[in-house]
């Protein structure tokens, strides 16, 4: 279906366009620090390497490079008005460990195709338009997330640069080591007055996309979410001595609420999900009835409030079946993160572009966290979403097809020249 729409739609120098993404990406798949592996971590070598590349392509394509006082990649290609808002494009560089090729750096390298038609074209918007490759979205170093991203936006907690690596290396450390200056990491952030938008290009991550059978879909909101550590006691017993009927089963009470979070959720709808992802029985013998089970419970979606509910509903009926089967519950939430809303505007400009090109405008929330939640504090934001083959991310098997990467190109492309129309 993606190539008969692309035929029809998409440029022949998107096409080209593509192929040139397609061949960057395996050029910075084979920048990593594991042979036959794509890991890529903030201030390694290969962020580093990884960014000098980047900046050679952004200067080839007409824009003035910098890598800023954390580490982000840096591009700025002039408009009409140098001191108009300028719009910003970008996603990350780094990788979680033996990682797809895709995710992240498809949507700078997407951005920077989109500047390059700018420039070949010798078009320059009322506005500046600028790419950022952010340094460290994924945390896999030291367990921070959104760390370029907060660069830019001025966010960083106080207790950053003390943070360790594995081998017990800080923050300030791997800094100085590569040249940067831990008490200059303000100097990366920008003035609310500098950006009018920001719009991220990212692979789907999920299955979605692929099972409507279209290329490209148009971002609600990024998930808020929830987690909890959860607890069914009960009492531990004899497995052979202990009738069915007198027993206090942590273990059978946390496998009927785990399918009870099955059913409700499934059947609340509203985008929101619910996931049991961990779950300890103790005493653990096999012979001894389960007395306590921990378990974790996720519970994610595009609204604040539909995630509450759903919570809320979830752990009465945590309560209920303790109490049915004679046991406590007890559950301790130990992170929060709100839902990131994309903004109105950007929303109906990416799904102009992408009904015009493949007939519909699919919209849908991510489940996934990307820099646009750090950057929806300071500027509007949206993003566009491009299918990945069986939703696979964070592994090797991720993909994506040269003639979706066409359609996500032509879609930005004409994206970001409706700015040339008026602002938001």
């Amino acid at each position: 279906m993606a190539e008969a729409f692309t035929l029809a739609a998409v440029s022949e120098s998107a096409k080209l366009a593509a192929e040139r993404v397609m061949a960057r990406c395996d050029a910075l798949a084979a920048i990593s620090e594991t042979p036959g592996q794509l890991t890529r971590v903030y201030l390694s070598p290969e962020h580093l390497q990884a960014n000098r590349l980047v900046g050679e392509w952004m200067s080839a394509a007409g824009m003035r490079v910098w890598q800023d006082s954390v580490g982000n990649i840096c591009g700025r290609y002039e408009g009409l008005d140098a001191s108009a808002p300028a719009i910003l494009l970008g996603s990350h560089l780094d990788s979680v460990r033996n990682a797809g090729r895709y995710d992240g750096p498809l949507g700078v390298l997407t951005a920077l195709e989109v500047v390059a038609h700018l420039h070949q074209n010798a078009i320059r918007l009322p506005m500046a338009v600028e790419i950022v490759g952010f340094c460290d979205e994924e945390g896999t170093r030291f367990g921070i997330t959104l760390l370029g991203s907060r660069g830019l936006t001025g966010t960083w907690p106080a207790d950053w640069l003390e943070r360790q690596d594995a081998q017990g290396i800080t923050v300030a450390q791997a800094m100085r080591h590569v040249g940067l200056d831990p008490l200059n990491i303000g100097a990366s952030q920008r003035a609310v007055s500098d950006f009018c938008a920001y719009l991220e290009l990212h692979i789907e991550q999920g299955p979605c996309l692929q099972t409507a059978d279209v290329p490209l879909g148009v971002v609600t909101a990024i998930n808020g979410a929830r987690r909890l550590n959860c607890e069914f006691t009960g009492h531990a017993g004899h497995a052979g001595t202990v009738p069915m009927g007198q027993r206090q089963d942590a273990l059978t009470a946390a496998a009927e609420w785990t399918l009870a979070i099955e059913s409700i959720t499934t059947a609340t709808g509203r985008n929101t999900v619910a996931t049991v992802g961990t779950l300890e029985c103790l005493p653990g013998a096999v012979n001894v009835i389960p007395g306590q089970v921990k378990l974790s419970l996720d519970v994610r979606g595009p609204r604040d409030g539909d995630v509450s509910a759903l919570l809320e509903t979830l752990l009465a009926k945590g309560r209920e079946i303790a109490t049915r089967r004679g046991l406590t519950f007890a559950c301790e939430q130990f992170y929060s993160i709100s839902a990131t809303e994309c903004h109105a505007g950007l929303q109906h400009r990416l799904s102009q572009s992408v009904l015009h090109l493949q007939g519909q405008a699919m919209s849908l929330p991510s489940g996934a966290g990307h820099d646009a939640i750090a950057i929806a504090e300071c500027w509007p934001v949206g993003m566009l979403f491009v299918r990945c083959k069986d939703g696979i991310s964070h592994h090797p098997d991720e993909s994506v097809t040269s003639g979706d990467v066409a359609f996500a190109v032509q879609a930005y492309i004409n994206t970001v020249l409706s700015f040339g129309e008026g602002h938001l």
